[in-house]
């Protein structure tokens, strides 16, 4: 069974909840037998949690290591514990790229730029990143040389298990990372910290920079070479992919810039093998696991074994209209919530999406004409212009696996080509040594060749480079898919008056706010949990 003593540190450290259910939950023992001692005895076993620790980015999901109970404390499984749905929450909402008509507690205040420490899907955006460390730390702990001979596994399964090692590092440093941009300051626990020990301390966002580069740079050797292991598991490119996003970000992080290391590692994905697939919109349809040559590392859906309202079955539902859900390729209406703001659509000349095929906006079903981007009530739904990116439809024609047409079987890209290219053309600009001009320009008319048909009419000159192209071109690449905030606070653009946006900072024709707010507050109920812990600057507790 599992001591009092660590079923209160997890819960300190994966869910931030309100007292009355923190002692409900902390009463509650395992509903079923499996101990770690049961759990690791075999090699099925290990290979279990490790689905669950990859499935802990396409669901729901908050059953505790080796059958502990659910830890949740009442957070809403879909909107509030998920990963999917509260990262694009947190990247796209407080940008130009997203508002929602919702007003569901506190939600609107991420575009408002007005959140607190008391937000309370801040807390299940706390949770999910520290509950999947917490799965990969007890992972780590029982899949030793040591641990495994134990249990009398030896050959092809031993050699299995400690391969799959890299795996679980990767995925515990990708979950850190998550903590690095959105908190900067986070908890910290390793393997190494046992059961029954102290309450964990908080890392620095520098030396959390530092533990996430030297964690992926010490696994290289033991990943997967790129392009060989199976869909949905993360090879040498997933790693090379997230120092390169890593060290393009350095300076937000650590205040001292990396270009030269964004370019080598971006560099080392390119060179790998991966190739830009034709059709942009297939990138985000039912069958979008056929474009891996692009993805570099995606979160497989399937609408019937990972349902759930917080993974890309909220991208299509939330997007859409009632009356436009067939559109979208979900059945049961839609949930009339998320858009864009003018800001995300006036970056295409052509706004129709006939020159420029990243352009999927829709406003037949809500209006027509330039008033359409206008909108001057955020909870009223039809105003503004909607995004129709994520469509659970196959590019094939054929069915989807949820036979009544409402979980949705889209993958989540994480990681995929045309953001190499970027960050290769942004580190060059900013001078990252290394780099050359005449390659990122040519990488950039890749990505455009694509988005244009494969005519010359986006082609871009060396003239046309600069870093607000860059800008750009990565809101057009890479809209709703998790980037936009990063970028802004790259840029110095999400809290400043620099750039404007419809409802910025809660203000229609938009304002700058505080620079608090270029990073999320802790949750107030995990500083209540944990001494250790302290507020970032400018919040209250």
């Amino acid at each position: 069974m599992i001591s009092k003593t660590l079923k209160n540190t997890i819960f300190a450290l994966t869910v931030a909840i309100t007292a009355a259910s923190c002692a409900k939950q902390l009463d509650l023992t395992p509903t079923n037998d499996l101990t770690p001692d049961k759990t690791y005895a075999t090699a099925a076993g290990y290979k279990s949690v490790l689905a669950k620790i990859y499935g802990g980015l396409a669901s729901g999901g908050n059953q505790g290591p080796a059958g502990q109970p659910d830890i949740s404390g009442g957070l809403d499984e879909g909107s509030q514990i998920a990963f999917i749905r509260p990262f694009f929450n947190c990247e796209e909402l407080p940008t130009d790229e997203a508002v929602v008509a919702w007003n569901d507690q506190t939600i609107q205040d991420y575009h408002n730029l007005s959140f607190t420490s008391a937000d309370p899907f801040l807390k299940g955006v706390y949770a999910r990143p520290m509950y999947n460390i917490t799965l990969a730390n007890e992972y780590l702990r029982f899949s030793t040389d040591e641990a495994v001979a134990s249990h009398g596994i030896t050959g092809a399964e031993a050699t299995n298990i400690k391969s799959s090692r890299a795996e679980v590092r990767f995925l515990r440093a990708f979950n850190y990372w998550l903590m690095m941009d959105l908190f900067g300051n986070s908890t910290f626990i390793t393997e190494a910290d046992v059961v029954g020990g102290p309450l964990p301390t908080q890392i620095k966002r520098a030396d959390l920079f530092n533990y996430v580069v030297g964690e992926l740079k010490a696994i290289d050797a033991d990943l997967a070479p790129v392009k060989t292991i199976e869909y949905g598991r993360v090879d040498q490119g997933a790693a090379w992919a997230l120092l390169a996003r890593v060290y393009l970000n350095s300076a937000v992080y650590t205040g001292t810039p990396h270009y030269d290391s964004a370019i080598i590692f971006a560099a080392k994905v390119i060179g790998g093998g991966y190739s830009l697939q034709p059709g942009y919109p297939k990138l985000f349809m039912a069958d979008n696991d056929k474009q891996k040559n692009e993805f570099i590392f995606a979160v497989p859906i399937d609408g019937l074994r990972t349902q759930g309202y917080g993974n890309t079955t909220f991208m299509a539902h939330a997007a859409s209209g009632a009356e436009a859900a067939s559109d979208y390729g979900v059945s049961g209406g839609g949930w009339s919530g998320y858009r864009a703001t003018s800001g995300l659509v006036n970056l295409f000349t052509d706004k129709s999406g006939a020159t420029d095929k990243r352009a999927l906006f829709t406003t037949s079903k809500y209006g027509t004409g330039a008033s359409q981007l206008v909108i001057n009530d955020i909870t009223n739904f039809d105003q503004g212009p909607h995004v129709i990116k994520y469509v659970n439809k196959r590019s094939d024609g054929g069915a989807i696996s949820d036979p009544t047409g409402y979980f949705a079987d889209i993958d989540f890209p994480v990681f995929r080509l045309a953001e190499m290219y970027l960050i290769y053309a942004e580190a060059t600009l900013r001078g990252g040594t290394g780099g050359s001009t005449a390659t990122a320009l040519n990488y950039l008319n890749l990505i455009r060749a694509r988005a244009y048909g494969g005519t010359a009419t986006g082609q871009l000159t060396a003239s046309d480079l600069n870093l607000q192209l860059i800008l750009d071109e990565r809101g057009r690449e890479l809209y709703w898919e998790g980037h936009r905030r990063t970028d802004l606070v790259r840029y110095g653009l999400l809290t400043t008056g620099t750039y404007l946006w419809p409802w910025k900072g809660g203000v229609a024709s938009g304002t700058a706010v505080d620079i608090k707010y270029n990073l999320f507050p802790i949750p107030a109920s995990v500083l209540a949990s944990n001494p250790n812990l302290t507020q970032n600057p400018g919040y209250t507790n």
